[in-house]
């Protein structure tokens, strides 16, 4: 088994892009040997601050114009969680099943955000996923692990969210090329060239 790490942020539209075109492509590979391990990189810890909702769905409508019109279907920006820790904390402790129901869980909660309109800060989404994937004792309030895992990032050079790790090297959102001119409009392009190193050190 290959594990991939990627520290990120589950209220990160651009990782939302990198793992799902992650996946769809390990899929078309037939590559079950290759999972995905997700980590905490919570941005509001990161800026001190939560993420602001209209500049999220700034972010949104830019990359579904630029590059995504697949994704992104159902955001709202009534239902962005006021805070990300607890999601976070739960696919940590999803981890603790197996890898699959941890990967299961990050591409949930991240698949509720962005294409359902689902508020994954509530207690009570929490609370029934962590059900559905057989998580018992979970405490949507104890965000520690998000915390170590924060701070092992920062030591590992983390520098935003995604940030992938694999046994060939660390790749740094490398599915979008991404810009913003001078008047702070977005700009976001498909990274061809950058996507298929980032495969090949993936997938050998």
């Amino acid at each position: 088994m290959t594990v991939i790490e990627v520290f990120a942020d589950v209220a990160c539209p651009f990782t939302h892009v990198g793992l799902r075109r992650l996946v769809d492509l390990r899929d078309q590979q037939g590559r079950d040997d290759i999972r995905l391990r997700v980590r905490a990189w919570p941005l509001e810890v990161v800026n001190g601050t939560p993420l602001d909702p209209a500049f999220i769905a700034e972010e949104v409508d830019d990359i579904r114009r630029q590059v995504a019109p697949d994704l992104f279907q159902g955001f709202s920006a009534d239902a962005f969680p006021a805070t990300s820790l607890p999601a976070l904390a739960l696919a940590h402790a999803a981890y603790g099943i197996d890898l699959a129901t941890g990967e299961r869980m990050s591409l949930t909660l991240r698949d509720l955000l962005f294409e359902q309109r689902t508020d994954i800060a509530d207690p009570r989404v929490l609370q029934g996923l962590a059900g559905e994937h057989g998580i018992t004792g979970f405490d949507p309030t104890d965000t520690g692990a998000v915390l170590a895992d924060h701070a092992e990032g920062a030591q590992r050079g983390v520098i935003g969210s995604p940030h992938f790790f694999t046994d060939d090297g660390a790749f740094f959102c490398p599915a979008l090329d991404v810009s913003r001119d001078e008047a702070g409009h977005l700009h976001v392009a498909t990274d061809v060239e950058g996507f298929e190193a980032f495969a090949a050190a993936c997938f050998g």
